[in-house]
């Protein structure tokens, strides 16, 4: 089969369905398959992506378009594109995918936040999203959930036939471990037998580019009150009552009513205790992780929720909330606490700040659970749904529309 792979919703600055764009690519070109990929991509999304094998894969450079601009783009051109390209099925990987085509369609769906949390999203998405993800899912000829919690969850929302969805768990990027060897779990505990004095450098090198204080505890993540970063700050500042308790960092991008945030550490005046980092590339946040004392994640909801996975592959204790994604992927190998439960985080942290034994335990556990995550189980998973699409459809180019 000719697989064309729609990759034109990767953004500049890649975190989530970016991240799952770029490795799934990456992953399925890696397969031994007689597939051919067929890769839409903008020009930015084509350096993210970086060089693929020709034999493997050929690219279809679509011009720069904005946000709003691609969704038309989509609709309207992307079908020309299928065609000429004589693509056999295309996978749409971020929620929508063309109404008419000339081929079946696979696609994606990250997380329901679009039909759960309205509240939390534009006006403009709250009207465009539910409606064409209902309208995916009812020509798709399968569908992909990136987590059983978003499968069960697309079932129940938009009634989709269990038959037609399949999980494929994400993965973790290999660059996410420990960086000074097995026993990090702190940065009071970096030596170990396995440390090298170049390890330890890049720790330090990393902790002076970022600015990072000796001991910290950290979240990533986007900077908004579905994160439930409020929560977390409220936490933080029952905690501060003792010089011991090190300075929280909040590693990511502003996101919807960021200001909340931002005004609630003025109010409880934390301004010289909370470090609002920013964003960081992928490819230095395992420094950071390896740096923090402990993570914290008190999201709400996640379709598949990276941030505490990506944590535990680098052998940092992870606290996160008992919902959704996070306790299917984190499970006992994490201090789970319900979501909106301020004095249960708080006492969470307190107990990870008082015991190196807990931290030492968890730090174990987390990186044997993470390490189920890799990205060619996802792609070799991906695969297998292109391969049941293409024997239920008789898959030949220009088979027909999809319905």
């Amino acid at each position: 089969m000719q697989i064309g792979i729609d990759a034109t919703a990767l953004p500049p600055d890649p975190v989530g369905a970016g991240n799952y764009i770029i490795q799934l690519i990456r992953a399925l070109v890696a397969l031994e398959t007689e597939h051919q990929l067929v890769i839409f991509a903008q020009p930015g999304g084509r350096k993210l992506i970086g060089e693929l094998p020709p034999q493997r894969a050929r690219w279809i450079t679509v011009p720069n378009l904005s946000p709003a601009v691609r969704l038309v783009w989509e609709q309207t051109l992307l079908p020309v594109l299928v065609k000429q390209s004589r693509v056999d099925l295309l996978h749409s990987l971020h929620y929508t995918s063309p109404l008419a085509l000339p081929c079946p369609s696979v696609v994606t769906f990250h997380d329901m936040t679009f039909f759960l949390f309205p509240e939390l999203h534009t006006h403009s998405k709250r009207l465009f999203f539910p409606l064409a993800i209902r309208q995916s899912a009812r020509r798709a000829a399968a569908l992909i959930a990136v987590s059983e919690s978003t499968r069960r969850d697309t079932i129940r929302i938009l009634g989709v036939d269990p038959e037609r969805i399949f999980t494929t768990p994400l993965g973790i990027s290999q660059d996410f471990h420990p960086i000074a060897g097995e026993t990090i779990v702190s940065p009071d505990t970096i030596v170990s037998p396995e440390s090298s004095f170049a390890n330890i450098s890049r720790l330090e090198e990393g902790r002076r580019q970022f600015h990072l204080p000796e001991h910290f505890i950290l979240y990533v993540g986007l900077i908004e009150p579905r994160k439930n970063v409020p929560l977390l700050i409220q936490a933080y500042a029952r905690l501060t009552d003792t010089e011991k308790v090190p300075p929280l960092v909040l590693v990511g991008r502003p996101g919807w009513m960021y200001e909340q945030v931002f005004q609630l550490v003025e109010q409880l005046k934390l301004k010289d205790r909370v470090i609002f980092q920013g964003y960081v590339s992928p490819q230095n946040l395992p420094i950071v992780y390896n740096l923090a004392q402990f993570f914290v994640y008190p999201s709400t909801y996640e379709g598949f929720g990276f941030p505490p996975l990506e944590a535990m592959a680098c052998g940092t204790p992870v606290i996160t909330t008992a919902v959704s994604a996070m306790l299917d992927n984190v499970g006992e190998a994490g201090l789970l606490i319900p979501p909106r439960d301020v004095d249960a985080l708080s006492q969470a942290m307190q107990m990870l700040l008082e015991s190196n034994a807990l931290r030492i335990q968890l730090s174990q556990a987390g990186r044997q659970r993470a390490a189920e995550f890799t990205w060619q189980r996802t792609a070799m998973e991906t695969m297998k749904v292109y391969q049941m699409v293409g024997k239920r459809t008789s898959v030949s180019p220009f088979a027909g529309e999809n319905s």
